[in-house]
C-alpha cells in the first residue's frame, strides 16, 4: 500500500453512470497532490462493502466519491471499524445534502484540497438498529416507491417518465396505512399513518423548510408522520412538501427526541436509509450515534 488514503468511486453517483468518474477523482486528486488509492465499486459490490475491504487493507482515510447513499454506505463500514478511521467526501450526488450541511466544496478541485487542508470534526450521525444514516430514514411508502422504482426501472430503463410511473403506480396500489407503536424518550403512543420519516439532518430540514431543524442542531432526531391516507391527499402533501409549504398538524405531525423505538406490528420492515433499501428486524431503535464519525471538513477560517 503506497498511501493511506483509499477513494471508493461509484460511477452512477448522481445517476451519469459516466465510466469517466474516475478519471475526473483522479485529476482532482493530482491537481491537489494528494496520493490515494482509488477504488471504482465493481458490480454487484456495495460502497460499504468496498470500504470494508480497503479498512481491511489497513487504509486509514476513506473516501466517498459519490452522493448521499455512497457517503452512508462508507460511513457504515468506518463507525464501525473502531476508532482512528477518518471520512473524506468527494460529492458527486444529485443533493450531496450531507456534505453541503458540513460546508464542503462541492467542485471536485475544491472537495480534493480539502482532503490535503482540511480539519478533522467529530460527527455524530444517525442510527437504526445500529446502521448509518446520513440524512434521513424511514418506513411505509416512501420505501415502497423505491422498491417499486427498481422494479420499473429494470423493465423500461432508468428515465424521469419511469421514475414518475413507479410513484403513481405505488400509490394507487398502496395497502392499509401502518399501524404501530411509537416510543420516544420512553413516551409511548399508538400511530395510524402510510410515511413515517425520521431526519438527522438540519440541512436537510432546512432546505424543504420543515420545522425540526433546531432540534437536530441540538442533539435531538426530528420524526415526521403523514397525517392523509389517501393516494391524492399525499400527492397533494408531496407537491406542499417540494414549495416548502408542508406544514406540521396539516401534511404531518412531528415528534423530536434523543431516541426513537417503532413496533410496526410486524417481524421485519422494509426501511430507506439515504435512499438505499433494506429489510431490518423490528423494533426499529433510532438514535445518533453514541460515537461520532471522525470526518474531514473544510478547515475554520
Amino acid at each position: 500500500m503506497s498511501s493511506a488514503i483509499c477513494v471508493i468511486v461509484n460511477p452512477h453517483a448522481g445517476g451519469t453512470g459516466t465510466s469517466d468518474r474516475g478519471t475526473e477523482v483522479r485529476e482532482a486528486l493530482a491537481e491537489a497532490g494528494v496520493e490515494a488509492e482509488i477504488r471504482p465499486m465493481a458490480p454487484g459490490r456495495s460502497p460499504e462493502d468496498a470500504a470494508r475491504e480497503a479498512l481491511a487493507a489497513a487504509f486509514d482515510t476513506i473516501v466517498a466519491a459519490g452522493g448521499d447513499g455512497t457517503v452512508s454506505g462508507v460511513a457504515n463500514a468506518v463507525l464501525h471499524a473502531g476508532g482512528g478511521a477518518r471520512l473524506g467526501l468527494l460529492p458527486f450526488g444529485t443533493f450531496n445534502f450531507f456534505a453541503r450541511g458540513l460546508s464542503l466544496p462541492l467542485d471536485p478541485a475544491g472537495a480534493a484540497a480539502c482532503l490535503r487542508d482540511g480539519a478533522t470534526r467529530g460527527v455524530a450521525v444517525g442510527t437504526v438498529n445500529g446502521r448509518v444514516f446520513l440524512n434521513n430514514m424511514s418506513l411505509g411508502l416512501y420505501p415502497s416507491i423505491l422498491d417499486n422504482r427498481e422494479d420499473v426501472y429494470a423493465r423500461w430503463g432508468r428515465s424521469r417518465a419511469a421514475a414518475y410511473w413507479s410513484v403513481l403506480t405505488t400509490l394507487t396500489g398502496m395497502h392499509r396505512p401502518m399501524r404501530l407503536t411509537l416510543d420516544t424518550d420512553g413516551t409511548r403512543e399508538r400511530m395510524v399513518t402510510p410515511l413515517v420519516f425520521v431526519a438527522a439532518s438540519a440541512y436537510q430540514l432546512d432546505a424543504y423548510s420543515l420545522q425540526g431543524a433546531d432540534a437536530v442542531r441540538e442533539g435531538r432526531l426530528a420524526l415526521f408522520a403523514a397525517r392523509k391516507a389517501r393516494a391524492a391527499d399525499l400527492v397533494r402533501s408531496a407537491v406542499a412538501l417540494a414549495r416548502g409549504r408542508a406544514r406540521e398538524g396539516e401534511e404531518f405531525d412531528m415528534r423530536t427526541g434523543r431516541a426513537f423505538e417503532i413496533h410496526p406490528h410486524k417481524a421485519r420492515v422494509l426501511v430507506a436509509r439515504d435512499g438505499e433499501r433494506e429489510h431490518m428486524a423490528t423494533p426499529l431503535r433510532v438514535a445518533f450515534s453514541e460515537r461520532p464519525i471522525e470526518v474531514i471538513v473544510p478547515r475554520p477560517a
